[in-house]
């Protein structure tokens, strides 16, 4: 990609919110539409959405995608906004710091993961609190009211909608994602995006329980590749394309065939990187190499310092935290990392680089499609791509009332409460 095609996307491909914060900037933060659509281009691939829970996996995560030549997605889930040092409101700070301090060039969306709506009370506070996500720089959300009834997740997605700008990348979601219960399908899939559609909104991707688990321990048969297929083809007409949660936990066939046979163009990865970042031994499924007293296989001279790392696990060890909440030390310990050798901050971004790399290149089939996000970016002419699908249904078919009397109609299982980091 030359010079001046990466200057004219810088030019018009930074949304305004991006530009405001961000004004000398020379990173190229654009709206999660524009990675979705140059996977779309170049097909039968997905990039990988990195989840930043600390310094060493943004840049990581950054690096990889530079090398790989991608479009990638930087993404930090509400929740993990309570135990990480990255949040929703400094998200896009970091990954614009990295950008100018590596001299990153490829197209790069920021993703607001899982803002969750869990009952109805919550739809008024997600009213208020989005557009705050927004003037931080953020260029892209997920919208998680799966944890409603049907009904109540496409009235919360359509009660928000206002407060995200309509350039903005969108993600919505169906079915608690909770191991191999309570499986998506197409039926309630396309109840979701037949009802946004009727209200002129065009879901960029949506996340469904296709059998993921989420964190460190494999379970269950993995992600059904089928079902997924047969739930996208069901939303080919709305222009949906897949998100793919918890993509730790599948090995590298499973995940290539996602890429190749489904509409996926956006896959989580979240623990597995942070693990890496600690020179934790993870396999092919991600998933943390245990050693045979139950604790971490942390490999001595890879990652954290091993002393540092000694002092976490006496850390974790007085305070209850174990397997998947070992994710809770990215707060305390941040700073801590940031203090040691830069012989050693460096292998913890560098190892995260190699693995994110060896995804984008040969799992994910995501190289080289930052030229064709640039291309896209250019061609428009705007940060705004618009709906990949105009308005066809008939909004006077999906009143509230009515919304609730389909969704009476269908049966579906949302299985047993889920975890929404990854």
């Amino acid at each position: 990609m030359s010079q001046d095609v990466f200057n004219q996307a810088l030019a018009i491909g930074r949304p305004p919110n991006v530009v405001k914060n961000f004004p000398n900037s020379k990173a190229l933060i654009v709206s999660g539409k524009v990675v979705d659509r140059a996977m779309i281009e170049k097909g039968h691939c997905m990039t990988i959405a990195a989840n930043g829970r600390n310094i060493f996996v943004i840049e990581g995560a950054l690096r990889a995608a530079q090398r790989a030549n991608a479009a990638i997605i930087i993404e930090i889930a509400r929740s993990e906004s309570t135990y990480c040092p990255t949040t929703l409101w400094n998200v896009a700070r970091r990954v614009d710091y990295v950008m100018n301090m590596l001299g990153i060039t490829v197209p790069v969306a920021v993703h607001a993961d899982h803002y969750f709506m869990k009952k109805w009370d919550d739809v008024p506070v997600a009213k208020a609190e989005i557009p705050t996500v927004f003037d931080s720089g953020v260029t892209s959300i997920a919208i998680d009211a799966s944890h409603m009834t049907d009904d109540l997740n496409l009235l919360g997605n359509l009660a928000v909608a206002s407060s995200i700008p309509s350039w903005a990348g969108y993600e919505t979601e169906i079915g608690e994602i909770k191991g191999e219960f309570g499986l998506s399908s197409p039926v309630e899939a396309k109840f979701l995006c037949q009802g946004l559609n009727a209200h002129g909104l065009c879901p960029d991707w949506i996340a469904l329980n296709n059998g993921t688990t989420h964190g460190i321990e494999a379970s269950g048969e993995g992600i059904q590749v089928d079902l997924t297929a047969e739930i996208h083809q069901a939303l080919a007409a709305y222009g949906t394309s897949g998100a793919q949660h918890g993509t730790s936990g599948n090995d590298s066939q499973r995940l290539k065939e996602i890429a190749a046979k489904t509409r996926t163009t956006k896959a989580n990865v979240a623990t597995a990187l942070q693990m890496i970042s600690w020179g934790v031994r993870v396999n092919d499924f991600g998933n943390a190499i245990m050693t045979d007293d139950g604790k971490f296989d942390k490999v001595p001279g890879e990652g954290l310092d091993d002393a540092l790392w000694a002092e976490m696990v006496e850390y974790a060890d007085k305070n209850g935290i174990t397997g998947g909440n070992y994710k809770k030390l990215n707060l305390p310990f941040e700073r801590r990392w940031l203090g040691q050798p830069a012989a050693v901050r460096e292998r913890m971004a560098g190892a995260v680089e190699d693995f994110v790399h060896h995804l984008l290149v040969n799992v994910f089939n995501a190289a080289d499609t930052a030229p064709i996000a640039m291309d896209i970016l250019c061609k428009a002419g705007s940060y705004d791509l618009g709906p990949k699908v105009e308005k066809f249904e008939d909004a006077a078919d999906w009143t509230e009332e009515k919304i609730k009397a389909r969704a009476k109609q269908m049966d579906t299982d949302k299985g047993p409460q889920g975890h929404f980091d990854d």
